[in-house]
């Protein structure tokens, strides 16, 4: 992977061997993860640290938001228990 030659940004992007947006690019990773980094990568070098770890935590918790319900409904739909006689924990399952 060829790293980036902009120079634009914060130095506090800039602090390791690869960029924060090189390294982001070369994981493959998404919106959200990679905004974890970027903000993560840069406390305590640019202005707020604990206004850019929650920044992190607000991604992060996004993330795993998004990951749940998308994994929730195809791992046991809930219905199939109450088909096949476990209606009592379908209804633990839907609280």
């Amino acid at each position: 992977m060829a790293n980036t030659t902009n120079e634009r940004g914060g130095k506090y992007y800039k602090r390791g061997s690869i960029q924060v947006w090189d390294f982001i690019r070369d994981q493959e990773l998404n919106f959200h993860l990679g905004n974890v980094i970027k903000y993560v990568c840069r406390v305590g070098y640019k202005d707020n640290d604990i206004e850019d770890l929650q920044k992190a935590i607000h991604y992060l918790e996004n993330e795993v938001e998004f990951r749940t319900s998308q994994r929730v409904p195809r791992i046991l739909p809930s219905d199939k228990l109450k088909d096949e006689g476990y209606s009592y924990d379908a209804e633990i399952f839907d609280r």
